[in-house]
């Protein structure tokens, strides 16, 4: 049977990316993006809901994201979901779900690019979806 593990969000970051680097050499940077819905209920009333949802980037679309993005920035991330168990402090354990981006699109920019990691997956490195850092259209 097929299965399909696939996530699109929009939405803008709630901080800056974190960036930091494996004990190999690999960059990675989480980062959170606040996702809104605008909806009426029965009674009329106009309400907002924001779920925050947790992005993990990898390699060099890590180094692009550091490097590019800042809070409240308006981003489009499109990856994989992901939940990894860990245990705290107290010895508890817990579960943290996050999605694993695999393409970042800055949107609040004029010319924002598109950035797919280098995985190999489509829209990964070397496709038309990779950008040579000389060209980003930023300052």
């Amino acid at each position: 049977m097929a299965s399909l593990n696939k996530v699109q969000i929009i939405g803008n970051l709630g901080r800056d990316p974190e960036m930091r680097y494996t004990a190999n050499g690999r960059a990675v940077a989480t980062m959170s993006v606040a996702c809104s819905r605008r909806f009426t209920t029965q009674d009329g009333e106009r309400r907002e809901e924001t779920e925050w949802v947790r992005v993990v980037a990898w390699a060099r679309l890590a180094e692009l994201a550091s490097q590019y993005l800042a809070k409240g920035r308006s981003v489009y991330v499109e990856g994989r979901l992901q939940t990894r168990e860990y245990e705290d402090r107290e010895g508890q354990r817990r579960f943290m779900t996050e999605v694993v981006a695999q393409d970042i699109q800055f949107l609040d920019r004029r010319g924002g690019g598109d950035y797919a990691d280098d995985s190999g997956s489509p829209g990964g490195g070397g496709g038309a979806g990779s950008v040579d850092p000389d060209d980003l259209p930023f300052e």
